[in-house]
This record gives structure tokens, C-alpha cells and sequence, in this order.
């Protein structure tokens, strides 16, 4: 009866507990590009790890669970970097441009 007890208050603490991650839709327009992808410090820059989904209005997307807190990422576009035109903030990065930042709260 108590090893029940236990299990029941470790599920009431495990479901009230604040989650340490957050699901984010990102998209991005480009109606003529062949290939896009998502990279960031969420995949160690890995510009095939997360491709994007195509939509038919040319609108590529994709869901990610990423960590609480600010992370930094680009577009891959057929071959290119391509930072964020709607991300209102970037951070230089030691190539001589900028990454888009998100905060996850």
C-alpha cells in the first residue's frame, strides 16, 4: 500500500513539473527553392539533420522541440545560409555574419 502511495505522488510531481522544452513551428517562404533546411546549436549546425516540409504555396515548414532558454539557428536554401527574415533578433557568429536567435520560454 505505501509503494502505491509513493508511485502515485512521484506521478502528480513528474505531471506538474514545469516541461524543459517547447515545441516551435519555424517557416520560411521560398516558393522556388529545391531543398530547405533548418540548423542550429539544437543539431550542432548539421544542415541535413532537419529538412522542411513544402507546402504548395511555396511556404516550407517544420515542428521542433527545442530546450528553453535562446538558441541560435539559420535557414540551409539550396546550398546557402540564409538567416531568418522575420526573427527580429540576430547575434554575430565568427564568419563574419549573423545567426537568427529564438527564445524558447
Amino acid at each position: 500500500m505505501a509503494m502505491a502511495d509513493t508511485v502515485k505522488q512521484l506521478k502528480r510531481s513528474i505531471g506538474s513539473s514545469r516541461p524543459d522544452s517547447r515545441e516551435m513551428e519555424f517557416t520560411f517562404t521560398a516558393p522556388n527553392a529545391k531543398k530547405v533546411s533548418i540548423a542550429g546549436q539544437f543539431n550542432n549546425w548539421d544542415t541535413q539533420a532537419m529538412p522542411m516540409k513544402k507546402a504548395k504555396n511555396g511556404v516550407w515548414t517544420i515542428k521542433l522541440k527545442l530546450p528553453l532558454g535562446k538558441c541560435e539557428y539559420k535557414y540551409f536554401v539550396d546550398g546557402s545560409w540564409v538567416n531568418d527574415a522575420a526573427c527580429s533578433e540576430a547575434v554575430p557568429n565568427t564568419y563574419g555574419t549573423s545567426n537568427s536567435v529564438i527564445t524558447v520560454q
